[in-house]
């Protein structure tokens, strides 16, 4: 049986693409701002709903202040304001026209949040509106130099992105009666999205297992047909380019991911999307292909087993002459159609389609590599998300995968689901790396468990699954405790995929073998050594 594979460097490319971490909304560490009496209140996501000349218009995000009246929490129960916008804009000095019981428009800058809302408050204003210098959402807190309480403070204040204020400062300059009415629907603490991107998450390993494993019997009865009836090597070879990392590979593979993050951050814009876009739809088409060629060979083997030599690319398979036009045609689509409501379905088919596929081409060879891997890895997504702030201030790792500067959900490189019942929409997601290399030691474990002939039970593979799954529960947990702050999932997934294979092949007496020796080559004399 022959497999049409593509070609793995491409593949790694994407991979370096891929690795970006399941992230949070909201930026700045209040750890050191005071949490004194007034100045208390949980930051929590503000709907903004306005309407202009009495027409119902945009509804907008914004983020609650540490300080204030606590939002409420059903639009039957909140009021709605008239909006006027404050002069100075900065409201950091008297300002020269009363509100009277108007929402206040500001202007972020020049003076402490505190400040902005006792003058608002003083010029009779019953809430106030904070409109940021940036698209993030920046979490409002108290001075810390001011030593008083903020009990004073009794008006809600609400922080939203530029681009928002912006729109509401236009319909101002033109003379429009502009009203806004805020609240803060509770957020469910899990939400059913999260369940299912679990389940394709897991589902999708388990995919590549069992196919790797069909793969593992074809190569050895191949292999065993090439003895017996001189096989030809050069197809054999062409139908199964395994890539074998090494120590090396495994180092030179972070820091290349790293170089690739970095250059996403500072290029990203429209046209950089774009070539993002093809990349994806070019893995997309390969990996979709390689799964349904694999799928459809058991029904179509003689289809399969015909090949046509095409100028440039070589022999390929008759039945992937077939069905190449549908692939292509199907990322297409994607690309055109991205942005509507069901888009997300068929990126994630690519994209787990191309997960599958490069976890057929790419192998870890023992854990000793894999332990180089997924620590530098580990190292990778901490130092992306929680330290890249002080060097850039923002992380580097949200930002991109937010996709904050090109007013698009993050780059095509992710699994995503919308989110089911929460009332602020938005989607739960994966990025390909926390699936991808977590996937490589699993699948690792179950190419040993068939060699060695274990069950479920005795082996590590179904042990390792176990873990990857809690790792991706811990993860969500720390998502939804930590308040908004992103989460590095290899922070969580390593130690129970990694460490319980270590702690298994040392219980068993097994972790020499598996530490140095692995899957050894001359039980799979078909890998290739990747050498860098």
């Amino acid at each position: 049986m022959k497999h049409f594979a593509g070609p793995a460097l491409f593949q790694l490319v994407l991979l370096l693409l891929a690795h970006l971490a399941a992230c949070g909304d909201i930026v700045h560490d209040d750890e050191n701002a005071p949490k004194r009496p007034g100045c208390k209140n949980k930051f929590v996501l503000v709907k903004v709903q306005s309407w202009i000349d009495g027409y119902q218009e945009s509804e907008f995000v914004g983020v609650s202040a540490r300080f204030g009246k606590p939002m409420e929490a059903h639009a039957r129960e909140a009021r709605i304001y008239d909006l006027e916008a404050t002069s100075p804009s900065t409201c950091c000095n008297t300002t020269s026209n009363q509100m009277d019981g108007f929402a206040a428009l500001v202007q972020r800058g020049d003076c402490t949040f505190t400040r902005k809302a006792r003058i608002a408050q003083m010029a009779g204003a019953s809430a106030m509106i904070v409109v940021n210098t940036k698209e993030e959402l920046y979490k409002m807190v108290c001075d810390k130099h001011d030593h008083d309480t903020f009990l004073d403070i009794a008006i809600p204040a609400v922080l939203l992105p530029k681009s928002a204020g912006e729109s509401l400062y236009q319909a101002l300059k033109l003379k429009k009666k502009v009203k806004v009415q805020l609240y803060s629907p509770p957020r469910p603490a899990v939400d059913a999205a999260e369940f299912v991107l679990w389940i394709m998450a897991v589902g999708t390993i388990s995919c590549a297992s069992i196919w790797s494993t069909w793969r593992f019997y074809e190569m050895k009865d191949d292999h065993s047909r090439e003895n017996a009836d001189n096989f030809d090597e050069k197809h054999d070879a062409e139908d199964f380019g395994i890539l074998n990392i090494n120590v090396a590979s495994a180092v030179l593979f972070v820091l290349f991911a790293s170089a690739f993050l970095f250059m996403i951050y500072k290029l990203m814009s429209p046209w950089f999307l774009l070539l993002l876009v093809v990349l994806f739809c070019i893995g997309g088409v390969e990996g979709l292909q390689a799964c349904l060629v694999a799928l459809l060979s058991r029904w179509f083997t003689h289809m399969n087993e015909t090949y046509v030599e095409i100028p440039f690319l070589g022999p390929i398979s008759l039945l992937s002459l077939v069905i190449s036009p549908f692939c292509i045609t199907f990322a297409t689509f994607w690309a055109i159609y991205r942005h509507l409501p069901f888009a997300w379905i068929a990126q994630d088919i690519l994209g787990i389609a191309l997960i599958i596929t490069v976890l057929q081409i790419i192998r870890l060879p023992n854990i000793k590599v894999a332990t180089v891997l997924l620590t530098c890895a580990f190292t990778y997504d901490i130092f992306w998300v929680f330290m890249s702030p002080k060097l850039f201030h923002e992380s580097v790792m949200i930002v991109v995968a937010r996709g904050d500067r090109i007013g698009e959900y993050g780059i095509p490189m992710l699994l995503k689901i919308p989110r089911i019942f929460d009332p602020w929409g938005g989607y739960s997601i994966i990025g390909f790396g926390d699936i991808l290399l977590p996937g490589l030691l699993i699948l690792f474990a179950k190419r040993f468990d068939v060699v060695t002939k274990r069950s479920l039970q005795s082996g590590y593979f179904l042990w390792l699954l176990i873990g990857y799954g809690f790792g991706l529960i811990v993860t969500y947990i720390a998502l939804n405790l930590m308040d908004g702050h992103g989460q590095p999932a290899l922070l969580y997934i390593v130690p129970f995929t990694l460490g319980s294979l270590i702690f298994l092949g040392w219980k068993r007496g097994e972790l020499t073998i598996l530490w140095e020796q692995g899957v050894s080559q001359d039980k799979c004399p078909h890998m290739l050594q990747l050498t860098t």
